[in-house]
């Protein structure tokens, strides 16, 4: 018995008239008649009464009309889920984010944004380095991840720069310079007899090559105090007095006790890039998708900030 005789009895029944039902399946009523007496007689039992104006189901033709359609709907249910899966509705997703990435407001909207355009999709976030990530990435434990860092593309991913932000100096809220620049701008030459924190200086470099490169620019060499593996540690040894530190201009949204923030000014002052790294030639509509949908919603912060909040579903 095929899928298609299933339908032929489904309809019989709805319509309990075989004229009907063979005008319905757009096929001539000696066929189908014959189609149900051979479902009968395959299962030995009596599935319609024959009436002068129709047919009606037994109480079997009963059992077997609600077991043929739950049979129906689970082939059509997998066939929908198959064909959803290949257009990247439904499946895994795992992001790593790194430490300074969620404070940028565009990678929490950017999250948002696919998850309510594919609301099947599931979705799971990972804290991490770059170095980390870049391995996990490799090792298929990853399918994307935000980076801090103008990396130089592996062979085996492909990073999409999104957007870059300046840094800012991060002081201890009491310190001579963060009165001085209260309500306007520092030049890194101000910086040159301090201290700086630096963090993550193995596991994610970028902030502290960014750091490096921008004071030799400014045309000092960086003193360098206690290293903080995470960059809310260095706040943490800032807001104490221990040093200042360069961090993205997005980790004003964090507040601390004990930290007060300056821009910079100049042509030296660093900068923080935002990427989106992923695997090149990667297999999954869902990992396609959401880079799609990120690049989409990138591409709208540089034309027209107000567009990020109207990302559409890609495809």
């Amino acid at each position: 018995m095929e899928l298609r005789h299933l339908r032929h009895f489904v309809v019989v029944a709805e319509e309990g008239h075989i004229t009907r039902a063979a005008e319905r399946l757009g096929m001539q009523q000696p066929p189908l008649s014959q189609r149900i007496k051979a479902i009968e007689s395959e299962l030995g039992v009596q599935l319609f009464r024959r009436k002068a104006r129709g047919v009606e189901l037994t109480e079997a033709g009963r059992v077997f009309l609600n077991r043929a359609r739950a049979t129906l709907a689970q082939h059509d249910g997998a066939i929908e889920a198959t064909r959803s899966a290949a257009r990247g509705e439904q499946g895994r997703l795992r992001v790593g984010v790194m430490p300074t990435a969620l404070f940028h407001p565009f990678v929490p909207f950017a999250i948002r944004a696919f998850r309510t355009a594919f609301p099947m999709v599931s979705l799971t976030l990972d804290e991490c380095l770059s170095k980390e990530a870049l391995e996990r990435l490799r090792n298929d434990q990853m399918d994307v991840a935000f980076m801090r860092a103008p990396l130089t593309e592996p062979q085996s991913l492909i990073v999409n720069p999104l957007l870059v932000e300046p840094m800012v100096v991060a002081l201890p809220s009491d310190h001579a310079l963060a009165r001085r620049g209260r309500g306007g701008t520092l030049s890194l030459k101000d910086l040159a007899g301090e201290t700086f924190i630096v963090y993550a200086r193995q596991l994610g470099p970028a902030f502290y090559e960014a750091t490096m490169a921008a004071c030799l620019k400014a045309g000092f060499s960086p003193r360098l105090g206690q290293e903080a593996p995470r960059i809310t540690s260095a706040l943490s040894l800032v807001a104490v007095g221990l040093g200042i530190s360069l961090v993205p201009a997005c980790m004003q949204r964090m507040t601390m006790d004990g930290i007060a923030y300056q821009r910079l000014k100049g042509a030296s002052q660093p900068k923080a890039v935002l990427s989106l790294a992923s695997r090149r030639g990667e297999p999954s509509p869902v990992v396609r998708n959401f880079v799609s949908l990120v690049r989409q919603a990138a591409r709208n912060l540089h034309t027209d900030p107000g567009k990020s909040s109207t990302i559409r579903r890609s495809g």
